[in-house]
């Protein structure tokens, strides 16, 4: 019996490591932070994480979400990229968002003809619209 209790336990520590290097990413959080997969998330309640739905509930609307992550970023704060296809479901199918990337960097543009993106005073000199 000794002998079994060992290998169970063995077995679930080995379950418990390999678990922790697939940790989820929340979209939303400041050190994962992914632009169109917050929103997603936020709007559906929950995200996609390797093609499995994670149900999620987030108390505050996205500007908050956001906020939070600039700051973070403003403050030295590192943002880790998830790996490609991460909040998408395993069929392809759910959520659009295909890539790891975070959706903030470089610029876009919306619907009134402002440009948004960069960080800092890179992104206050496109945002001042005209």
């Amino acid at each position: 019996m000794k002998k079994s209790s060992k290998v169970t336990l063995t077995v679930v520590a080995v379950v418990g490591l390999a678990s922790c290097g697939r940790r989820r990413m929340d979209p939303c959080e400041s050190s994962y932070f992914n632009q169109q997969a917050c929103m997603e998330a936020i709007d559906h309640g929950g995200y996609y994480w390797g093609g499995s739905w994670v149900p999620m509930v987030y108390h505050y609307p996205y500007p908050y979400y956001y906020d939070s992550y600039r700051t973070y970023v403003s403050r030295g704060g590192r943002v880790r990229t998830a790996p490609s296809g991460s909040y998408v479901t395993s069929g392809g199918g759910g959520s659009s968002v295909r890539s790891g990337s975070s959706g903030t960097s470089g610029s876009s543009s919306s619907s009134s003809g402002v440009t948004r993106g960069g960080f800092g005073s890179t992104g206050s000199a496109h945002g001042s619209g005209g």
